[in-house]
């Protein structure tokens, strides 16, 4: 990734008895406030990278927009970013109805208004220890400690990828990518290096991606939902292990699987 995400900043290393004067790689975080037709849609603390796929995603997973057609233009400047919509009387600040985790203003929830997964994609659980393997292997959270990874997937290729101080900005920017390059998210999934909160899956039903998984945990919102609605979760997926929550008939193997819900 071409823009810088950290920078070098003094610190005292204690090791023991040891002290030391070091420079230590420390993520970026800046507040980045969106304008939509000229009105604050809001401001996001976030790494200041990806933006033009960020606010596309963003505007799609708050149902501002159906499609990057209806936007006439971005214009990013520094912790700035204008959008002009084609419906310039777009009604902005639709009700969420989920919201968890990192951020937001509302907080009420009405499960039954989601839309439901419409997707016959399948995947082995091969595929879904590899993607971890192939996604998760961040030189920059390595180096810094303190940056989410996540990746869209399709079962043949890695798609795009994220990384951010925050989950949600970084599902936001894959689902942006997707939707400017024409991908058909029926056929696609979800890999996160952090846990998986009920506003992740909100966003992965507004874009109808079947499957979300992690190396981390979930949430039980998120299952309730995912059950509900036709997503997969699945969780704590390391060195060939992981947690099945919701929709196991979706891996390959696991057809015939009742459910977690049968589990005595």
């Amino acid at each position: 990734m071409s823009e810088k995400m950290y920078r070098k900043l003094p610190c005292i290393k204690v090791d023991g008895d040891t002290f030391e004067n070091v420079l230590h790689e420390v993520v970026e975080e800046e507040p980045i406030a969106l304008f939509v037709n000229g009105r604050h849609a809001m401001t996001a603390m976030m790494s200041p990278v990806q933006l033009e796929d960020f606010v596309i995603g963003y505007l799609f997973t708050e149902q501002i927009i159906k499609g990057v057609d209806e936007i006439e233009s971005i214009k990013i400047e520094k912790n700035r970013i204008s959008v002009i919509t084609k419906n310039l009387f777009k009604v902005l600040g639709p009700k969420k109805t989920i919201l968890s985790g990192c951020g937001g203003s509302t907080s009420y929830i009405d499960a039954e208004k989601l839309p439901k997964i419409k997707s016959d994609f399948v995947i082995s659980i091969e595929k879904i220890n590899e993607s971890i393997r192939d996604v998760l292997s961040s030189d920059l959270h390595r180096t810094t400690g303190g940056i989410h990874v996540v990746a869209l997937l399709d079962t043949e290729k890695v798609i795009s990828v994220s990384e951010d101080i925050g989950r949600h900005n970084a599902v936001d920017r894959v689902i942006g990518y997707g939707l400017r390059t024409g991908i058909d998210f029926s056929r696609t999934f979800i890999v996160s290096s952090g846990r998986i909160s009920s506003e992740m899956v909100r966003k992965c039903l507004i874009a109808n991606i079947p499957m979300i998984i992690s190396r981390s945990a979930t949430t039980t919102l998120s299952v309730e939902i995912a059950e509900k609605t036709g997503l997969t979760i699945v969780g704590f997926v390391r060195a060939g292990k992981m947690n099945i929550y919701s929709r196991p008939q979706r891996i390959t193997g696991m057809e015939s699987a009742s459910g977690p819900s049968s589990v005595k």
